[in-house]
């Protein structure tokens, strides 16, 4: 126990120490803590540090309480999963109907997904006051891409649509079932969905590097996020919900068959299932602005790895990994960053360029190359290391971004040609 221990806090501290990492990480094992300790900020501003009790945006690890929450209403027979989900939605906000709630439930839907670069979505519409029914019609009321049950595509849509399922057959505000039929049930007092508006005690606000300093995470409204993410909660409460899945409660055996089942590209409902080590491992990982959030569970072992950040240094999912194939007696290798790829001045200017107009922009500022987004708003230092790859310099990136040739000679990055016709 205590070599294991030492193992864990040596592996995370050197780690820890090639990334600027805000945030907590607990690691549990039948009631006895591995590792637990904070790191960073939760106010910059106010110079306030992450505590191991501060509160955090989980972003897409929200997607099990919604789902947990849809079961609670198929078992109490309020619906159906397996019908048609546009039964449990409002007259004005239907889909197609061969689109079951257990499509949506296991991203099998075929519907169109907005989470792209070509969508003014991100750094657009998700900063408007926000209508429920004109996101419907602008984002979600469109033809399927494909049909349902045919194809996994991981759809924020579907979530957002399930929270307005709830909310539809309940009578309630999502936020107001969540509460009240799972943290209040499951004591997690330090659990809540945000709205963008209510003041979340001990809550640690999200930042990113713009060049080399920390500034806030761009504003986006979280009322767009609901069902799909917009849950804050601790590492108190997370385990609470831990110990909630491992000891079946709320739920009946029969519901929490169907819950934990897993479907199309390992995905259950809200969780990932596979196989390693010779047990179970259910997880989900949240990413969004200056949010790195991950959650492993082994119920067998009753052991859970929770790991919560309020900016986006780490991959969350290598350290996660890491830290469960050392508790499983597997050797990890020590963490290093990419090494630097010489490149000259003249050679980065070659990749500098508009690729997506106020969307993809690659600058050379001081002879430091800049990944920019948000209309030319946010700077994200990346170095080369090797010939048209590149990686964040700031962030734990372990495939690194493209940027190459097409056939007709263009620059490409993220698959568009740079714009030889924008200025530069």
């Amino acid at each position: 126990m205590q070599a294991l221990q030492m193992k864990l806090a040596a592996y995370i501290s050197k780690y820890l120490e090639l990334w600027d990492f805000y945030g907590v990480i607990h690691v549990i094992r039948k009631g006895e803590v591995l590792f637990e300790n904070a790191y960073g900020y939760a106010s910059i501003e106010f110079g306030i540090q992450n505590s191991i009790n501060s509160c955090f945006s989980i972003a897409s690890m929200s997607k099990q309480f919604t789902a947990f929450a849809i079961m609670l209403l198929h078992e109490k027979n309020m619906l159906d999963i397996h019908k048609p989900a546009q039964l449990y939605l409002p007259a004005d906000m239907k889909i197609d109907k061969s689109i079951t709630v257990h499509h949506l439930l296991s991203h099998t839907s075929g519907l169109y997904n907005f989470y792209n670069f070509e969508n003014d979505f991100f750094a657009g519409y998700n900063r408007m006051e926000y209508s429920q029914k004109d996101f419907y019609q602008q984002y979600i009321n469109k033809k399927p891409t494909r049909p349902p049950g045919t194809a996994f595509d991981y759809n924020n849509s579907n979530y957002n649509l399930l929270a307005w399922i709830i909310e539809h057959v309940s009578g309630q505000k999502y936020e107001d079932y969540i509460r009240n039929n799972i943290f209040l049930p499951l004591k997690m007092m330090n659990s809540e969905v945000d709205d963008g508006c209510k003041p979340i005690k001990n809550r640690s606000f999200n930042y990113v590097k713009n060049m080399d300093a920390n500034i806030k995470a761009p504003y986006h409204n979280e009322k767009f996020s609901i069902g799909a993410g917009a849950i804050v909660s601790n590492c108190d409460d997370l385990y609470k919900w831990y110990t909630c899945l491992r000891d079946r409660k709320i739920l009946s055996p029969q519901t929490y068959t169907r819950f934990f089942r897993e479907n199309s590209n390992n995905y259950c409902y809200g969780l990932e299932h596979h196989q390693v080590y010779g047990t179970d491992r259910y997880s989900h990982g949240g990413d969004h602005l200056g949010v790195s959030t991950y959650m492993q569970d082994y119920f067998d072992e009753d052991m859970c790895i929770i790991i919560l950040s309020n900016n986006e240094t780490i991959d969350q999912y290598r350290l996660g990994n890491a830290i469960s194939d050392m508790v499983h007696q597997l050797d990890v290798e020590l963490p290093t960053k990419h090494e630097e790829f010489p490149c000259n001045e003249e050679k980065l200017k070659e990749y500098c360029g508009t690729y997506l107009q106020d969307k993809i922009q690659v600058e050379l500022i001081n002879g430091i190359l800049y990944f920019t987004r948000y209309s030319g708003n946010l700077h994200i230092e990346i170095y080369p290391v090797g010939e048209g790859k590149f990686v964040r310099r700031h962030s734990d990136q372990i495939h690194p971004y493209s940027m190459t040739e097409n056939e007709d000679g263009q620059m490409t990055f993220f698959g568009y040609a740079k714009d030889t016709s924008a200025s530069k």
